[in-house]
C-alpha cells in the first residue's frame, strides 16, 4: 500500500465489536428504501433473498482462505518486478479459467524493478550488535563495506532542523511514535531527503507500527530532485528507543549499515482479472480487486493477496449460484501498488479512459479482516442507494457505510467521477503486520475472511443488478 491509498487507510482502521445475528432474522423492516430525485426508486428488500443466499454460501465454506493459501505458499510475497510476481499471476489466470469465470484477460503494464541484496545493520558502539532490519523500498545501497558513523536521534522534522548542523556526517535516525500511518509514513517517505539536507550520510527510520516484536516494517521512499541520495532504513521499535535512550545518557552510538539495493529497468508485468458478464448491460461495469504485488517481506497475504481473492471469490461464487446481474462485474488484481500504482493507471488507460463505462469501483486494500462496510466517495444521491444496500449486510455485521473512501488503484477511475468505495475492516492489528515478514496467512481468520467475500459480492451484485446504474 502506498501513500495515496493513506487517507482511505486510516479511515479503515476504526474498531467495531462484531456481534452475529442470525440470517433468519433478517426482515425487511431492517432494509433501506430509497427514492432518488432522478426518479430511481429502488425498495431494497427485493434483494434480501439474494444477498441471504450470498451470504449464506459465502460464510459456510472457507475456500477463499484455502484459495489464499494455494496463492502465498505457492508463490510467496511478489515485489514488482520479480519472477514470483510473474508466476503468480500466470497462476491466477489459469486458476480464473478453471472456474469458468468470463473474459479472463490480462493489461500489459511496465512496472518500476528494485531489488534490495544482502543487507545489514549492526551497532557498533557501546557494544556490537546486529539489529533486525529493512531497506526502504527505492533506496540506494551503501559503498561496498557499508557506512559507519554516530547516530543522531531526532523525533521530528522540526527538531532535526533545529539541530541540523549537528547531522554532518552523521546517521540521522528518526524516532517517532506511531499515531497515524498517514502522519508517522511521512517519515518513511521523506525522511532520507531531509536527512540528507543536513548533511547526514544515511537515515535510519523506527519502524512505522503501533506494535512489534523485533519486527521492522518495510515501505517506499522517496529522494528529492538536486538532494544529495543516502541511503534509508527501518529498525525495530525496539531498537530505536533503545539508541535513544543510550544517546540520551550520553553515551556515544554507532551503526555500521550495509545494503545492497539496487534499480533496474522497467520490467512488464500485468493486472488479471476475470468477470461474470452482465445479462443486459455488459458494457456497464462494477469493477472491484485489489492488488497483487506485495513488498518483498512476509507472504502479502494480508497486503494485499486477500483483497484480490475475496473479490474473484465474490465472482466465482455468484457465477455458482446462478446470479447473473445486468451489468458486468468484473475482479481484478491490479500490479505494482506498491511502486507507485501504474496497474491502476493502465487498467484506467486500457479499459476506459474516461471512466464512462464504470458505474462503481471498489477496493480492499486495507486487510481481510472482520468487515465493517465501505467508505464510499460520490454524488449524495449514489451515498443514499449504497447506504441503503449497506442494510442488507446487517446479519454478518458490515453494513456501516461513511463518506469518503477508495483506494491506490481506483483512484485513476474516481479521477474520472467513477464513485469509488474502499471496503473498511477491523484494522486492529493490521499495522503490526504491514510491510513485514509477519504478513502471513496465519494472521487471518476463515470466517472474517469469508464475511468479508460476502460484503464485497452482495455489494458489487445489487450495484450491478439495480433497473439504473449509480448516479453520478
Amino acid at each position: 500500500m502506498n501513500r495515496l491509498h493513506l487517507e482511505w487507510a486510516e479511515e479503515s482502521k476504526t474498531i467495531r465489536v462484531f456481534r452475529r445475528v442470525s440470517l433468519l432474522c433478517v426482515g425487511a423492516s431492517l432494509l433501506g428504501f430509497y427514492s432518488g430525485v432522478a426518479g430511481q426508486d429502488v425498495d431494497m428488500s427485493v434483494y434480501q433473498r439474494d444477498a441471504n443466499r450470498i451470504i449464506e454460501a459465502a460464510t459456510g465454506t472457507h475456500r477463499a482462505y484455502e484459495r489464499l493459501g494455494d496463492l502465498v505458499d505457492t508463490f510467496g510475497h511478489r515485489l514488482s518486478g520479480s519472477v514470483a510476481l510473474e508466476q503468480a499471476i500466470d497462476w491466477i489466470v489459469q486458476q480464473m479459467e478453471n472456474d469458468g469465470l468470463d473474459n479472463v484477460s490480462t493489461d500489459h503494464v511496465m512496472v518500476p524493478h528494485w531489488e534490495r541484496g544482502q543487507e545489514s545493520a549492526t551497532m557498533t558502539l557501546p557494544r556490537v550488535m546486529p539489529m533486525p532490519m529493512l531497506g526502504l523500498g527505492g533506496s540506494i545501497g551503501t559503498p561496498v563495506g557499508g557506512i559507519k558513523a554516530e547516530v543522531m536521534v531526532v523525533s521530528s522534522f522540526e527538531e532535526l532542523n533545529e539541530r541540523k548542523e549537528e547531522a554532518a556526517g552523521r546517521i540521522v535516525l528518526y524516532d517517532v511514535e506511531f499515531t497515524t500511518y498517514g502522519e508517522t509514513g511521512l517519515y518513511r517517505r521523506q525522511g532520507a531527503a531531509e536527512a540528507a539536507k543536513a548533511g547526514a550520510v544515511a537515515m535510519l527510520l523506527r519502524s512505522v507500527g503501533p506494535f512489534g516484536i523485533q519486527t521492522p516494517h518495510t515501505g517506499n521512499m522517496s529522494y528529492q530532485d538536486g538532494v544529495t541520495q543516502i541511503p534509508a532504513a527501518a529498525i525495530t521499535m525496539e531498537h530505536s528507543m533503545m539508541i535513544k535512550r543510550i544517546i540520551d545518557r550520553d553515551q556515544r552510538v554507532e551503526v555500521n549499515l550495509t545494503m545492497g539495493a539496487e534499480w533496474f529497468p522497467d520490467a512488464p508485468s500485468r493486472n488479471v482479472m476475470g468477470e461474470i458478464t452482465g445479462r443486459e448491460f455488459p458494457q456497464e461495469i462494477v469493477v472491484f480487486g485489489g492488488h497483487i504485488d506485495s513488498w518483498d517481506v512476509g507472504q502479502g497475504a494480508m497486503d494485499d493477496g486477500g483483497g484480490v481473492v475475496a473479490a474473484w471469490e465474490a465472482i466465482r461464487l455468484l457465477k455458482e449460484l446462478g446470479l447473473r446481474p445486468r451489468r458486468t462485474i468484473r475482479a481484478v488484481g491490479w500490479t505494482s501498488e506498491e511502486n507507485g500504482g501504474p496497474g491502476g493507471d493502465e487498467y484506467r488507460r486500457q479499459n476506459d479512459p474516461d471512466g464512462s463505462n464504470h458505474v462503481l469501483a471498489m477496493e480492499s486494500d486495507g486487510g481481510v479482516f472482520s468487515p465493517q462496510g465501505f467508505g464510499f466517495t460520490g454524488s449524495e444521491e449514489a451515498f443514499q442507494i449504497v447506504s441503503a444496500i449497506g442494510a442488507l449486510l446487517q446479519p454478518i455485521g458490515s453494513n456501516s457505510i461513511t463518506r469518503g473512501g477508495g483506494g491506490a488503484d481506483i483512484a485513476p477511475l474516481m479521477a474520472e467521477g467513477v464513485p469509488g468505495m474502499g471496503l473498511q475492516v477491523d484494522g486492529t492489528k493490521y499495522f503490526w503486520y504491514h510491510h513485514t515478514n509477519g504478513d502471513t496467512l496465519d494472521k487471518l481468520d476463515p470466517d472474517e475472511l469469508a464475511r468479508v467475500v460476502a460484503t464485497m459480492a452482495v455489494m458489487a451484485y445489487v450495484v450491478a443488478e439495480m433497473p439504473e446504474p449509480l448516479p453520478r
